[in-house]
């Protein structure tokens, strides 16, 4: 991974090339205001203003040439200028309309790349972008560290990031942090988890299901759970994916990741709050142990699920987390999971799937979405599609007949293990990018990170 701090200093007026960046309703204006031989390289360049449009520009004496970027892209966009910090050669640069803002984080995200698996990554760089606004460089180096360590974990093959590899990173963080860390497996999860024992149990040797809870914070703040789906990969079980279905699994751990990286965003701030988080690590396998369709499945709140799809399991390991987080009486659940096709189906692979049980919560989320450009969209906990969950012979189904409404049914699941009057949301997130844009290279993916940090900062101010 990429040093961050490489990417961003302060400007103290150090030697750097310019980057002007224009908005193509101000592409008349800024190009008249230009001096004689710039508008004759714009000319040479058969450059007309729209979105886009990029040349070399000549030097002002000082440095010897400078960057053009005709963008639509508004100035609150993390992305204004991400293409620049992928594409442009080592050194430093500045804008010359102003402060970079959030277009820091671009910056830096441009340059990282996923290379563990390639014989010779070619780093270039850095590339430096200079700002005025010192005090928000550490805090974009950490978010942007956050959005590498979701992309770096989701892009691992499966055969690297299995639930062992996850409650490695966990342990790493908690030694960074002094955080405490429990791990339950074998005979214990059996009894006291006994869906993620169900939907894990066929793994391999090394690959047991377990749960990873890591707590740090003093107990006389705030408590809050952060529960990431850890589906290190979903054969789908005996309810067998075809293969196209299979090819991306190694993402279903996506949840994981962002709780992992959500997690790390609260304890390098030191935010005022009593962290505990809660990944449920299983593998999904197919073996003659292997949880059947039909089975009757114990929980740990004590009701009975009806497995009606082996394929529906995340639900089933995050209701166990869920109970567990409950039984500390959290201010605040949230959980993020790779969790339904029809999330993806209703809003595309940007948009996730949001449900929140507290209409202030929710409209905290969403406009922390708008503010950090990391946009949600809320889906409803409709109360009318609970009785889709009703089962012949348990308590209930983890997965409906017919296929309608499957992100809103698998929400309504979760909540019925969401303790009455406890602010819970569900982010049903891609957690990867399938084709690439400036900045956001096809592959994994952190989508509703920023949004929910943002909104965990405004909650706990510290």
């Amino acid at each position: 991974m990429i040093d961050f701090t490489t990417c961003l200093q302060p400007d103290r007026g150090q030697t750097a090339r310019t980057i002007h960046v224009v908005h193509p309703d101000q592409w008349d204006s800024w190009l008249s205001a230009q001096p004689p031989r710039t508008r004759t390289a714009v000319a040479a360049h058969g450059l007309t203003g729209k979105p886009g449009n990029r040349a070399v520009l000549p030097g002002d004496g000082v440095e010897d040439w400078a960057m053009l970027l005709v963008c639509n892209e508004s100035h609150l966009s993390p992305w204004r200028i991400a293409s620049l910090g992928a594409q442009l050669p080592a050194g430093s640069y500045r804008l010359a309309d102003g402060e970079p803002g959030a277009a820091m984080l671009g910056w830096c995200l441009a340059q990282h790349s996923f290379d563990r698996y390639r014989k010779d990554p070619s780093p270039v760089g850095p590339r430096v972008l200079l700002t005025g606004d010192p005090a928000r460089i550490d805090e974009t180096i950490r978010i942007a560290r956050a959005v590498a360590k979701v992309r770096d974990l989701v892009n691992t093959a499966a055969a690297d990031m299995g639930p062992a590899d996850l409650e490695a990173e966990a342990a790493t963080l908690a030694r960074a942090h002094q955080a405490l860390l429990t791990v339950t497996k074998g005979d214990q999860l059996a009894k006291g988890f006994p869906m993620i024992h169900a939907v894990g149990q066929a793994a391999a040797k090394g690959r047991e299901p377990r749960l990873i809870e890591l707590e740090w914070g003093s107990p006389a703040h705030p408590r809050i759970a952060v529960i990431g789906k850890g589906v290190c990969f979903d054969s789908g079980g005996l309810d067998i994916k075809p293969s196209s279905g299979m090819r991306l699994m190694k993402k279903d751990m996506g949840g994981a990741a962002h709780a992992l990286a959500l997690a790390e965003l609260i304890m390098a701030t030191r935010l005022p709050v009593r962290l505990h988080l809660l990944i449920p690590a299983v593998e999904n396998s197919i073996a003659g142990n292997a949880f059947r369709p039909g089975d009757v499945l114990a929980t740990r709140k004590g009701v009975t699920v009806e497995n009606t799809n082996t394929d529906a399991e995340g639900r089933l390991v995050l209701a166990d987390a869920i109970t567990r987080a409950s039984e500390e009486s959290p201010s605040l659940i949230l959980d993020f999971a790779t969790l339904t096709g029809a999330a993806r189906v209703a809003l595309g692979p940007d948009l996730p799937a949001t449900f929140a049980n507290d209409d202030t919560l929710a409209e905290a989320l969403l406009a922390a979405g708008i503010a950090t450009g990391d946009p949600l969209w809320r889906l409803p906990l409709w109360d009318g599609y609970d009785e889709m969950l009703a089962s012949d012979i348990a308590d209930m189904v983890n997965a409906p007949d017919g296929g309608f409404a499957g992100s809103v049914t698998a929400a309504l699941f979760l909540r019925r293990f969401v303790p009455a009057g406890t602010p819970w949301a569900h982010f049903d997130t891609f957690a990867w990018r399938p084709a690439s844009k400036p900045g956001r290279p096809k592959g994994g993916e952190a989508l509703g990170l920023r949004a929910a940090w943002a909104m965990l900062k405004a909650r706990f101010p510290g």
